[in-house]
């Protein structure tokens, strides 16, 4: 009878083993600013001062190529949402101008983010990459 019971417990201790622990996801370390490299599959011009700025506290401000932005966002492990809310409205180059409305329109698709080789790169729900970001 003790066997029995020396027996039984071993099989409940290893199937208690078994049982995986749900593990929660870590957000990315997203604060600070990023120089936006490419939009829309199309990189940037160069010098451009496109750049997002992820603050602690969920702000999300920087500028879209020729104007600021502001806005909010939305970390939870690599999903990632953007919520761009106003920007400043100031006339720039006709290049400038097609650069930011690229970029103010794909912000809002951005479902999610990793990093890759050191850039951070936003990605749609489809997986399509939007934006990429080097840290400055």
């Amino acid at each position: 009878m003790i066997k029995q019971s020396f027996i039984v417990a071993g099989l409940l201790l290893g199937l208690a083993a078994c049982q995986s622990t749900p593990t929660q996801v870590e957000d990315l370390a997203i604060e600070g600013t990023w120089h936006i490299e490419s939009a829309a599959g199309q990189p940037v011009i160069d010098y451009s001062p496109a750049e997002l700025i992820f603050a602690a506290d969920g702000k999300l401000t920087g500028n879209n190529s020729c104007n600021n932005f502001f806005g909010s966002y939305v970390l939870n492990g690599q999903s990632l949402q953007l919520q761009p809310a106003g920007n400043t409205m100031k006339a720039c180059v006709d290049a400038l101008m097609a650069q930011e409305q690229r970029v103010m329109k794909v912000m809002p698709e951005v479902a999610q983010a990793e990093m890759t080789k050191g850039k951070l790169v936003l990605k749609d729900a489809d997986d399509k990459t939007v934006l990429v970001l080097s840290k400055k």
